[in-house]
Order: C-alpha cells, then structure tokens, then sequence
C-alpha cells in the first residue's frame, strides 16, 4: 500500500477519465499490463504538479520509464486531446463565474524556459580569458 498524494485522481475524477483512455487490446500476445492507467496517471499528474525530473519519480510510483513510455504514446496517438479540450471549457465556465472574460487577456513567461530568437541585438563574442602573470599563449 502506499501513501496517497494530493495529485491522486479521486474516484469520482478517474470515473470522467477512464472512458478516454484507449482500451486495452485484448489479442493475448505480449505480457500482461502491471500497472493501470489509473496509477500512470497518477504519476504523471505528479510529475506535472511537482515539476521534478522523470527519474526522480518517487518509488511509489511505477517506474519511471513506464510512466514516461505511455505519456509519450498517449501524446503521439491524441489520447491528451479530449482531456485538453475538457480542461479549455472548464477554464473558460470558471472565468465567466467569476464574472470574467471567459478568454485571458495576458499571460505570463518564465525568461528561464523560454527561448530567445537569434534575430536582432548586437552581436557578442566571447571574452578573452584571464591570464596570470607568466602563463603561455598555448594555454588559452
């Protein structure tokens, strides 16, 4: 048994997610399914809520790599669509409860994770190293 996570799906959410996910295939080829869908998404909600690296998934999770191999197909094949879509409406019905533009009007960017274009600003190099006192040109 393992402990419970604020980032666990509830009864009630995993009930409104589980029609979404692709059915198993039932051919009997390949091994057996160990872990359900339910605890992948678990650990991927996780992950997401957390922000920490794959690798460092806690151990009460499947292992990482299984987590990561069926977020990556789920991706790939649109499984995230319906959930996308689902999470736009409700984002959209709970501004206009608030009594706000049902669209947001700004957003905000982390200058961390976000990339910057190779256009325009003036062009930099790099800078020569120090040197100390008797160091040879060969050691640059």
């Amino acid at each position: 048994m393992r402990p419970s996570y604020p980032t666990d799906l509830s009864d009630a959410e995993w009930a409104h997610l589980n029609p979404c996910l692709p059915a198993s295939k039932k051919r009997g080829r390949g091994r057996p399914k160990i872990h359900s869908p339910r605890k992948i998404l678990n650990a991927v909600f996780y992950l997401l809520k957390s922000g920490c690296p794959w690798r460092f998934l806690p151990r009460d999770f499947p292992p990482w790599k299984t987590v990561y191999h069926w977020f990556r197909k789920w991706r790939i094949d649109g499984t995230f669509e319906p959930f996308e879509q689902l999470n736009a409406a409700l984002r959209e019905c709970l501004r206009r409860r608030l009594r706000r533009n049902s669209q947001p009007s700004a957003g905000i960017v982390d200058s961390h994770s976000a990339k910057t274009s190779g256009v325009g600003g003036e062009q930099r190099g790099m800078t020569a190293p120090r040197r100390s006192a008797g160091a040879s040109d060969t050691c640059l």
